[in-house]
């Protein structure tokens, strides 16, 4: 009996790859791994719409669409070893799963500040058990400590405003999203979460949790000021989920390079017959350079290519320009490119709350990012497909 092709994670680029897989003609065994015991839900709403009480399903597909396309479900039991020799999945249980093909499609968990005492009160987000608790824990709640001024904890302070509890927002580095769009549009959505009444700190991080009991009650910033907080939440960046292949001989990116699983254009691994897709992998890019992108558009983009090189199969001919969205405040902020905080920024449109950004490296554009103007930032995707542009007209 021939073997399956084994996904092991069951978020996006999973469920993604293994739609890819059906649709490009494969009928063999195919099972879906995943570490959760719900089936594949969407994860942006859950710091958004979920959180703020507009939605309680963001499942992606229902129970029919596996069994209809004759795919294998092993949820809430993660993978805890791989024998690539053998071509053998561990599982928690106890029990293992045989492979033919193998993708690592696992994701990312949230990184922990090192030394804060496990106590209530404390959230982090990444899958739905931690929006629920983080949902029933705003309710009688008055003002929430938000550390960490990135998507997730932009969104996550939006979502707080919405529901009209008070917040704290701190974040070390000079403006909300610096490490991420640079300082000149960190201060542009800085200006958005102000303007809804957030307390925002920049320049400044968390020292130490105030503890009552046995539950966080505040903290206390680097600057030596107290934080009065009926909840803390952390949201200082994620980290690839990859301890599981340990000794599996699979080649992983270094921590300081970003982690992840290393993969070439089209997610092959360093192994015969595993593959990387989604934010746990690393893939080589057109420059040669090997990265994680963490986008929901990249998923599937990238389960179509592996897909296509895993079957033989010729891979679509659409550019690829990376693409990641933010709701905060009624407004899509958009990013199109690759920003980087050392690029020149040049502001084209700002009317106070929305604006349109230009990213240049060496004259040449990299990237484009909006709030609140859809139509003029995607206008701009075939001149980041030329790259060849030093102006923009």
């Amino acid at each position: 009996m021939a073997r399956p092709i084994v996904i092991v994670g069951a978020g996006l680029a999973g469920l993604r790859t293994a739609e890819e897989l059906r649709r490009g003609g494969y009928r063999g065994g195919l099972i879906l791994i995943g570490d959760e015991s719900l089936l594949p839900y969407d994860r942006p709403p859950l710091s958004k719409q979920f959180i703020r009480g507009e939605t309680d399903d963001t499942t992606l597909r229902p129970p029919e669409f596996f069994a209809d396309n004759e795919i294998e479900l092993r949820l809430g039991v993660p993978a805890v070893g791989v024998d690539t020799a053998a071509r053998r999945v561990r599982l928690a249980d106890g029990s293992a799963v045989d492979y033919e093909q193998l993708i690592i499609a696992t994701g990312l968990r949230p990184k922990r500040i090192p030394g804060l005492p496990e106590v209530a009160g404390v959230h982090m987000l990444r899958g739905h058990s931690d929006a629920v608790a983080l949902r029933d824990g705003l309710s009688g709640a008055t003002t929430v400590l938000v550390v960490g001024a990135g998507f997730i904890g932009c969104e996550l302070a939006a979502s707080f405003r919405a529901r009209e509890v008070n917040v704290v927002l701190v974040e070390p580095q000079p403006a909300p999203l610096a490490a991420a769009l640079g300082e000149r549009v960190g201060a542009l959505v800085a200006r958005l979460h102000r303007e809804a009444g957030v307390d925002l700190r920049c320049g400044v991080g968390l020292d130490s949790l105030v503890v009552e009991g046995n539950s966080a009650r505040g903290a206390r910033l680097g600057d030596g000021t107290v934080v009065d907080a009926d909840l803390v939440v952390i949201g200082v960046g994620s980290v690839p989920v990859t301890d599981w292949l340990a000794d599996s001989g699979i080649a992983l990116a270094a921590p300081n390079a970003g982690g992840g699983v290393l993969a070439d254009e089209v997610g092959r691994t360093s192994v015969e017959g595993v593959w990387a897709v989604g934010d746990v992998a690393a893939w080589r890019h057109d420059t040669g350079v090997q990265r994680r992108v963490e986008h929901w558009t990249s998923a599937g983009e990238q389960a179509q290519l592996l897909t296509c090189a895993l079957l033989g199969a010729e891979p679509p001919a659409v550019p690829r320009v990376p693409y990641v969205w933010s709701d905060q405040y009624q407004l899509k902020i958009q990013v199109l490119g690759t920003p980087s905080p050392t690029d020149e920024v040049r502001v084209v449109e700002d009317d106070g709350r929305r604006f349109v950004a230009h990213y240049f490296a060496d004259g040449v554009l990299t990237a484009v990012v909006g709030a609140g103007r859809s139509g003029q930032v995607m206008k701009m995707r075939p001149q980041l497909i030329a790259r060849d542009h030093s102006t923009v007209d």
